[in-house]
């Protein structure tokens, strides 16, 4: 038996599990570990050289094939790369299980080359993190290390999904021998895990029916989730049933709801006390994970509820508007379908929550008017470039939204129901600008639909290393507003009254897309007017098996000067 053969069988184990998709970082120690998962049929292997952006590119691969990924790299510094998307994988709930191969243990702490204190390396955020035998020959040794990959694999899927962390010591020498072929056991131990579908019992759903009747102002928020049609569906039926009042934003992807209240952050944020308090809800009911909204957050706060139940199968439950009462342990489509007969209640107690969710249409209507108020073809700027891109999103296809002004003005542009072959992503688990496009090319290559991505300039030369490998991306199509800066640092509340803003919170940064597209082969496309964005995005969406990023040109003082004026108008519309 080979002196690896228990860490060659590791790969065996993860393929039975049905993981599909590898990330291997090279180096040296890690040999083992990357020669079986590189020799295993079952598995695509991929190899890139910077282990952050690599991360997030395993965690894009786990998320569109909804299996976990499989990360490796080699010891020292190359684990702690891993951490910013084992952390957006953990509050994002996306499984991966991360192997860092390491020194073994006597050697650390002794001047070792590559070597660091690894174990636990991730701290809280990974759902486990386990530390392999040094032996891999032992019979107990050999038990060992095959009952701690299949926990792991299974801990890492079991809900809330997150990373996991495996650390394998290996010990010299790394290579097999001279005419050694890697080769797999036939009779690999694998424990499989069956996962049953949560219900709600008779009794629960007779007491929360009695519940649901008795409230007449019933708000359900939509958080983060994947777009899922059969949820959509059921949540859609809830709320037209009950009267409730639908708010999802843009990564909700509830888009496809003609119900849904798409612009809460917008009006939210500009009506009076008088308006807001008429809004205050009585009951909340929240699913998925967090909402872009701020301004949601502090109304909910303020406006506290005197319920509010939040609906996921287990795990622990965040209380982000300080109002939380009741957990319900079933995932969303089974709890809104099991409450969606018609309410034991008069027509005029159902005329009562209508009334309700009318004041919340009213204000999403007041919103879309001064939209078109706002809005003028002829002009060019950052929100109305952005709203262009939106409009013109193929009608199937993966939106990917990076954090800062990108995500905000995705989120104020918004998606409508006729979109709703659209699945919007965005790494608001952490909500960093490292790895969006990291991400969104592990998206890219484990799908045919096209993926776009809606980014700025700090976050795409942040990522550049996203594009440093050696895959065909025909599907990936990357638009940048670059204004030479972090702008939002401009827009926000703080930064723009000090003297240190443009230097030390700004950034200023005078970079092109142009070069980096050279220097990856891929097309390159520019805007500065809206004539040359309207003549662009007929190039830019022509899928001819070539990578394209599209780079429209603004500038700091006019994205400031356009947003503030967006702002205006919708104070305006409250004036009158």
């Amino acid at each position: 038996m080979a002196t690896h053969q228990a860490i060659y069988d590791i790969a065996e184990i993860c393929a039975q599990h049905g993981i599909q998709n590898a990330v291997l970082c090279p180096g040296s120690r890690c040999a083992p570990l990357t020669l079986a998962f590189a020799n295993h049929n079952a598995i695509t292997c991929r190899t890139f050289s910077d282990e952050r952006s690599a991360g997030f590119i395993g965690l894009g691969l786990a998320q569109q094939t909804h299996s976990p990924s499989v990360l490796v790299c080699t010891s020292g510094s190359a684990a702690y790369n891993f951490a910013p998307a084992v952390a957006e994988a953990f509050f994002q709930q996306i499984p991966l299980v991360v192997f860092t191969a390491d020194r073994p243990p006597e050697w650390i702490d002794q001047w070792d080359g590559q070597t660091i204190r690894q174990e636990n390396i991730f701290g809280g955020h990974v759902k486990k993190s386990y530390n392999l035998p040094s032996d891999y020959t032992h019979p107990d040794s050999v038990w060992h290390i095959n009952r701690v990959v299949n926990e792991a694999i299974t801990f890492a899927q079991n809900f809330p999904a997150g990373p996991v962390h495996i650390n394998v010591p290996l010990r010299e020498p790394l290579y097999p021998q001279a005419g050694e072929k890697i080769k797999f056991s036939k009779k690999v131990k694998v424990v499989q895990a069956e996962h049953a579908q949560s219900e709600l019992s008779k009794e629960t759903k007779a007491k929360l029916s009695e519940q649901l009747a008795g409230f007449t102002r019933i708000l359900v928020i939509a958080g983060q989730q994947e777009n899922q049609a059969a949820v959509l569906k059921t949540v859609t039926r809830f709320c037209e049933v009950h009267q409730a009042t639908l708010v999802g934003d843009v990564i909700s992807n509830f888009h496809g709801s003609v119900n849904t209240i798409r612009f809460a952050d917008v009006f939210l944020a500009h009506a009076p006390d008088s308006i807001k308090s008429t809004l205050q809800p009585e009951l909340i009911i929240t699913f998925g994970k967090s909402v872009i909204s701020k301004n949601l957050k502090q109304f909910l706060r303020k406006y506290a509820s005197t319920e509010h139940w939040h609906v996921q199968p287990a795990g622990i439950v965040p209380d982000p508007f300080q109002s939380l009462t009741k957990t319900i342990a079933c995932d969303a489509k089974t709890f809104f379908a099991g409450l969606s007969s018609a309410p034991a209640i008069t027509k005029f107690e159902l005329q009562k929550k209508a009334n309700y969710r009318k004041l919340w249409e009213v204000e999403e209507n007041r919103t879309q008017r001064s939209y078109e108020n706002y809005f003028v073809p002829h002009l060019f700027y950052e929100l109305q470039a952005a709203k262009v891109i939106m409009e013109t999103l193929p009608s199937r296809c993966n939106f990917h939204v990076a954090n800062s002004m990108s995500v905000r003005y995705a989120n104020l542009v918004g998606l409508t129901e006729k979109q709703k072959g659209i699945h919007v992503y965005s790494n608001r688990g952490t909500s960093g600008i490292d790895g969006c496009t990291s991400t969104t090319i592990g998206h890219a290559l484990a799908s045919d639909v096209p993926n776009v991505l809606l980014t700025g300039d700090l976050a795409f030369f942040y990522d550049r290393n996203a594009f440093w490998h050696n895959y065909k991306m025909p599907n990936l199509r990357v638009v940048v507003i670059n204004n030479n800066g972090g702008v939002i640092f401009n827009l926000i509340d703080g930064p723009g009254q000090v003297a240190e803003n443009d230097e030390f919170f700004v950034t200023q940064q005078h970079l092109s897309a142009q070069h980096l597209a050279t220097e990856f082969n891929h097309v390159y496309l520019s805007a500065s007017t809206p004539k040359e964005l309207t003549h662009a995005l007929k190039e830019f969406y022509t899928f001819d098996g070539k990578t394209k990023i599209l780079e429209i040109k603004s500038d700091q003082l006019t994205a400031t000067k356009a947003f503030n004026e967006f702002k205006q108008v919708i104070k305006k519309s409250y004036a009158t």
